[in-house]
């Protein structure tokens, strides 16, 4: 037989009106009583799936505050306006929060809310399971877990189109850089860079794969790892940066070290964010919308068939200046 509300509300001693409130997240309750009834519900073995016949009336967006939130917000602004604007479609109300695991996360989210969430970017399983204990629809954008609907940027093919870029161009020392592989995206776009270097038959110097240190602020520690790569004996002459702004550093570094790009050096970035067309010279990246990135995240937040979906969306090599020119 069904669990149902009432059999929640006499195991919890509380009233039909509090398990509902309990089991959506809504106000109106202590933390200590809505732990006790979501407990409760967990024991009898409540199915938390019933709550997705309601209507979805609130989202709320979650960015990781491990993200360099200055270095984050070109790429996840885009995916958040392209998220509200689906919502604002549907009649959808659509707010933010910036999480970090040392937060009142529980509190903080019982502020907003909401009937559903779309995480962006990287999250800790540990908070993924405390979003997906609320028994609320979740989906990830730029992310990738299993069992948890979720739509990507397609980052293999989009590390492999850079990296090939390259290789056509005549580069033969191709470092990558990146801020941490703890991040699915960025491992992915390492696959696709290592991929085409084993088609290419290229065996790469491993001192050209450098990791910013994870105990510094994500600029410091990608300044420090461009320094390492040029400062290498046999420096690269490319480099594919995991997003646009760390090719930027890279960029910046050069132009400060008197290394002239891409006619010693080729950088390609990924994202293509607005300021790559801007800088000088103008940054080689790889094109995702950002957009429909956050309306899909939203859509499958909408459709209880979609609930396992696992998306990819396409992305495009755009050729700037900053790795034109052969070297043959």
């Amino acid at each position: 037989m069904a669990v149902r509300i009432r059999d929640i509300a006499r195991q919890a001693g509380v009233s039909v009106g509090a398990v509902s409130r309990a089991l959506k997240g809504q106000g109106g309750l202590k933390e200590e009583t809505r732990q006790r009834v979501v407990a409760v519900a967990n024991a009898l073995g409540y199915d938390f799936g019933r709550l997705r016949n309601e209507p979805i009336k609130r989202i709320l967006f979650l960015l990781h505050r491990q993200h360099n939130i200055a270095l984050a917000l070109p790429f996840y602004s885009a995916v958040l306006l392209g998220a509200e604007s689906l919502c604002r479609e549907r009649g959808i109300a659509l707010s933010f929060l910036a999480l970090g695991p040392t937060d009142a996360i529980e509190e903080q989210i019982k502020l907003h809310e909401p009937d559903a969430f779309l995480c962006a970017g990287f999250f800790e399983p540990e908070l993924l399971a405390l979003l997906k204990s609320s028994g609320k629809p979740l989906a990830l954008a730029d992310l990738w877990v299993p069992g948890i609907a979720s739509v990507n940027p397609d980052n293999v093919q989009g590390g492999y189109l850079a990296t090939r870029h390259l290789i056509d161009g005549g580069r033969k020392r191709i470092a990558f850089l990146a801020s941490s592989l703890a991040h699915f995206s960025i491992r992915e776009r390492e696959k696709g860079y290592r991929q085409a270097l084993f088609e290419a038959r290229m065996l790469n110097d491993p001192a050209l794969e450098v990791i910013a240190p994870s105990v510094m602020s994500t600029e410091e520690g990608l300044t420090l790892a461009v320094k390492q790569l040029l400062a290498l004996p046999s420096p690269p002459d490319a480099i594919f940066a995991y997003n646009d702004s760390a090719a930027m550093i890279a960029l910046r570094l050069c132009r400060e070290a008197g290394i002239r790009v891409p006619e010693e050096i080729a950088i390609v970035g990924f994202d293509d964010i607005d300021a790559a067309s801007q800088v000088r010279p103008a940054l080689t990246t790889l094109a995702i919308d950002k957009a429909e990135l956050g309306r899909r995240g939203i859509a499958l937040l909408l459709d209880p068939e979609l609930a396992l979906s696992q998306q990819q969306i396409p992305v495009t090599l755009k050729v700037r200046e900053s790795s034109l020119g052969n070297v043959r």
